[in-house]
């Protein structure tokens, strides 16, 4: 089973890798380099890795501005995937976000990506009629 741990400095090239394994179409502004920073200015509590021998081979980001959670980056390597890492990832990344109060989580799938969509309705997720909106500030 994955130990599952806050992020380090030393798990940067491990979360590199995997996102651009998993994610290999993202934009820039969604890569490690970027990203990573980003979400270690606010709640890096919220930034997880599962680890299997030292090496990386999951990740969750979640986040809660004091209404609603969410997830972000949830990733695992496809060799791993299957064997319950996801799930780990996200009970703990829940747990974590009932802790601080949080009482509904957000995410957001690509409509086309049914294989994830089903990952999540088995962790009692469900499709919410609502239009996904959003508006980049920074490039």
């Amino acid at each position: 089973m994955a130990q599952i741990t806050e992020y380090r400095s030393e798990h940067f090239d491990g979360v590199r890798d995997l996102w651009e394994e998993v994610f290999p179409n993202d934009p820039p502004w969604n890569r490690a380099e970027r990203a990573l920073p980003e979400k270690l200015a606010l709640q890096p509590e919220l930034l997880l890795v599962a680890l299997l021998d030292r090496a990386v081979i999951g990740t969750v980001m979640a986040g809660y501005d004091g209404h609603r959670g969410w997830l972000y980056s949830v990733a695992v390597k496809p060799s791993h995937q299957r064997q319950g890492v996801g799930s780990q990832l996200v009970r703990e990344a829940e747990r974590r976000l009932t802790a601080l109060g949080c009482g509904k989580i957000n995410l957001q799938v690509r409509a086309d990506n049914e294989a994830v969509t089903a990952f999540y309705r088995r962790h009692g997720y469900e499709v919410e009629e609502r239009v996904s909106m959003g508006k980049r500030l920074t490039s």
